[in-house]
């Protein structure tokens, strides 16, 4: 295909600084529109508008370029980790993940996390924002350290500290928290077992602890009787029915000290990896059942570190199963 022309891209600039579409434009340069398109995100600054000999500038350096990188170069590799980025996994995850674990079609490829944010940042200001946006962010300023509105005491009956639990080993530990939405109307119940670290969503429709309830007997249900072994909160007060879960299920629960979020880090972590799809602020009720469910799939999908970048899904798929 023949490359695009100085003249070319200026019309480009021209065209498209008159708020003309993608495919207005690729009929006034006459390119296809795909052209027009990849022109657009591969030559244009992140926060500019697209100039022709800012264009003219990359494609030249890009064409004259020889040591390119790995994921540049190799078209498979590059579709792969593109896709995995797509669905929220991490750099060192997908590095980790192709060294363990690797696809049958990149057997004896690697490439190294570093490598992947180097091209991440390296293509994003040339036309591929997309990339980094699937990283994880980071908070956009730094949060005071005693910003945080503590909630006042709620009492919880039959509570049983968490120093009474003792050690934790194999499967079947679980710890429980609520992702809260948009004025505290609505939300999440979030399950986490800490071996496997595969997590349960389910959508609340308020923060009352019948609901909880019902959620935590909804995970319960879908696991073969007695696996489950212990169940840890916070001490808010849609836990208060947590004793309900004791006998039925064969189940002992315990609460975290007050303010100490940290004694059930596990699922805490997976309550940050979620705000990646559901942001403070979100209203949970116009979030449906089968959003929640894409986002739980696509975090038990993930290879883990910890688990020698096997995902949450093998890891306990394997335990159930032996």
């Amino acid at each position: 295909m023949k490359r695009l022309t100085t003249y070319e891209r200026e019309r480009i600039a021209y065209w498209s600084g008159q708020g003309l579409g993608v495919r207005a434009v690729a009929g006034k340069v006459g390119r296809d529109h795909s052209v027009v398109s990849r022109e657009l995100r591969r030559n244009k600054a992140q926060l500019f508008p697209y100039e022709a000999s800012a264009a003219q500038y990359y494609a030249e350096r890009r064409s004259h370029k020889t040591n390119r990188r790995k994921l540049e170069k190799q078209d498979g590799l590059r579709r792969w980790v593109s896709d995995k980025l797509e669905e929220k996994w991490s750099p060192e995850q997908i590095a980790g993940r192709l060294k363990e674990q690797p696809p049958p079609e990149l057997q004896g490829q690697s490439v190294s996390y570093e490598a992947i944010y180097q091209w991440i940042y390296a293509e994003s200001p040339r036309g591929a924002p997309w990339l980094y946006n699937h990283l994880r962010r980071k908070h956009a300023e730094r949060r005071r350290k005693f910003g945080r509105k503590k909630r006042s005491q709620v009492k919880i009956p039959e509570l049983v500290p968490l120093s009474e639990r003792g050690a934790t080993e194999g499967y079947g530990h679980f710890e429980a928290d609520s992702v809260v939405g948009k004025n505290h109307t609505a939300g999440l119940s979030v399950h986490y077992e800490k071996t496997s670290q595969w997590t349960k969503l389910y959508k609340l429709g308020s923060m009352k602890a019948g609901e909880t309830l019902a959620a935590l007997e909804g995970t319960l249900a879908d696991l073969p009787l007695g696996f489950a072994a212990t169940i840890t909160f916070d001490r808010g007060s849609e836990t208060a029915l947590h004793y309900k879960l004791r006998e039925p299920y064969g189940i002992a629960t315990f609460h975290c000290d007050p303010y100490s979020p940290h004694q059930k880090g596990g699922v805490e972590n997976v309550n940050g990896l979620i705000r990646q799809f559901f942001p403070k602020g979100t209203d949970f009720r116009s979030v449906s059942p089968e959003q929640v469910a894409v986002v739980e799939d696509l975090l038990n999908n993930r290879p883990r570190k910890k688990l020698n970048y096997l995902t949450p899904n093998e890891v306990l798929g394997g335990a159930l199963n032996s």
